[in-house]
């Protein structure tokens, strides 16, 4: 972000939050210079670029206008020709059964007109979404109950150490064992059958926390977790596409979850995936990492879920499997709990929004544009920057209990995530100061460094955190 005519992006937004995209979005606008940016979200492209230089069949065409723009003139250059024009009309038919079920299960009238006005960008584009032709679906699930999982009064979060299996605590009594790192306090959240909810809030906040609670990985520290007993979760986590079997074939990955189903369903099923033939029988060492992704995604949908719990599912995919998606988890009959920084996604298959921040869950009355101009308002009032960084600095601040020699390992690295979340918490308050991007400001890139190597180094503490209590609890 240094001075320069000339800025080269690819794929800028994979791993930023939704708010670093709103934000960089902002910045990129008053950029003078000339831009040439490579990205998977549809709505920064529509927001950020004046031109859109197609790549096709060996060929390069420029269109004028952003993303959407394009695709209506392609629609229309390609109805021009007449390519696929019975496709096009049964695809006319199929995007208008896609917004009558958006209209006919919308639950809130300002979450329903932001994702209609989202789906008036999809008409004139016809054509195509009738050369892509991809479609998925996740099948309904056998049982759907009303309500399907709740939590009450849960501060989630990780445990240090644990009671014996007979040892029994009140609801709400904290644990006395260790030391338990807190993210997130007092949790009330409720999900029943036909929600759909966004988890919005900065990297860091506690979203993934509060998803693997909802899934279970995470024990409540304190309240209770409540689910039905025909509940049937699909977890897809951030680290769901690297953690496939080295050396396995997607046959082989189902057969691990349906030992009993036999070679020919399994490759019916991975066809209608888009594994069709002897690539279902390929290694997938070989993949690329959106035909990972969209493997990954098969296997939740083999088992028929009725909650599907999504961390940044779209972070591999292409734009046609991610509008593919869209339409399966706007037809899903289950509740949806997502994590995502694709606002063209979030837009069209939520309808309720859950803020995550400060160590609080809270729900958000607005919508998608609302949060926008939320984020905007709360960046331009002074007094509320110190904020961000009070609650990581507060928890640094707090003394670690004495810990048993068999947790000593665990406080040690406890401690370092606390320190890592303190200063990454400062990092972010001075990045969220207006005043460093005006002019020239060495400051600037040394900050942004620096926050990724934060962010990295609190990941990797936290993935040695729970190496260490696996261990600890296997022994």
């Amino acid at each position: 972000m240094t001075p320069s005519d000339l800025l080269l992006l690819d794929e800028p937004t994979n791993h930023l939050d939704l708010d670093a995209v709103l934000w960089l979005e902002q910045w990129l606008l008053k950029y003078p210079g000339t831009m040439l940016i490579i990205s998977h979200d549809r709505e920064f492209l529509d927001g950020v670029s004046t031109h859109t230089l197609h790549l096709h069949d060996r060929t390069a065409k420029l269109y004028t206008g952003g993303y959407t723009r394009f695709e209506q003139q392609r629609s229309e250059h390609l109805r021009l020709q007449q390519i696929a024009f019975e496709k096009e009309q049964v695809e006319r038919e199929h995007l208008q059964k896609f917004i009558d079920r958006f209209k006919a299960k919308a639950s809130k009238a300002k979450q329903a007109q932001s994702r209609m006005k989202r789906l008036e960008k999809l008409a004139g584009t016809e054509a195509v979404r009738a050369e892509r032709g991809l479609h998925i679906n996740f099948e309904a699930p056998p049982k759907l109950p009303f309500s399907l999982l709740r939590l009450n009064d849960v501060d989630a979060g990780y445990r240090s150490g644990s009671a014996n299996d007979s040892d029994e605590h009140l609801p709400g009594e904290p644990d006395t064992v260790g030391h338990d790192a807190v993210i997130l306090h007092q949790v009330g959240f409720g999900l029943e059958s036909g929600n759909r909810v966004a988890l919005l809030g900065p990297n860091g906040a506690g979203k993934s926390t509060l998803v693997k609670t909802l899934v279970g990985e995470l024990q409540p520290l304190t309240g209770e977790r409540i689910a039905h007993n025909d509940l049937r979760i699909g977890y897809f986590a951030q680290h769901t596409v690297e953690s496939l079997r080295e050396g396995a074939s997607p046959i082989d990955h189902l057969k691990d979850i349906a030992p009993d189903a036999s070679t020919q369903e399994m490759r019916n099923f991975l066809g209608r995936w888009y594994f069709p033939g002897d690539r279902s029988f390929e290694n997938v060492d070989g993949f690329s990492g959106g035909e990972r992704a969209r493997l990954a995604l098969a296997l939740i949908a083999w088992r028929k879920p009725n909650v599907l719990l999504l961390d940044e599912p779209t972070n591999h995919l292409d734009l046609e499997m991610r509008e593919a998606l869209a339409e399966a988890l706007a037809d899903f009959d289950g509740a949806i709990v997502m994590v995502s920084h694709d606002r063209h996604l979030i837009g069209l298959v939520c309808d309720t929004f859950w803020r995550v921040a400060d160590g609080t869950v809270e729900p958000f009355d607005g919508d998608l544009d609302e949060y926008a101009a939320w984020l905007r308002t709360r960046a331009n009032k002074p007094a509320e920057k110190p904020a961000a960084a009070k609650p990581a600095a507060a928890a640094a601040a707090t003394p670690a209990k004495p810990a048993p020699r068999s947790d000593r390992k665990l406080l040690e690295l406890e401690q370092r995530m606390e320190a890592v979340a303190a200063e990454l918490a400062e990092v972010d308050a001075a990045l969220a100061d207006p005043s460093l991007y005006e002019g020239s400001n060495d400051r600037l890139p040394v900050l942004g460094r620096r926050q990724g190597e934060l962010r990295e180094a609190h990941a990797a503490a936290e993935a040695a955190w729970l190496e260490a209590y696996e261990r600890q609890e296997a022994g």
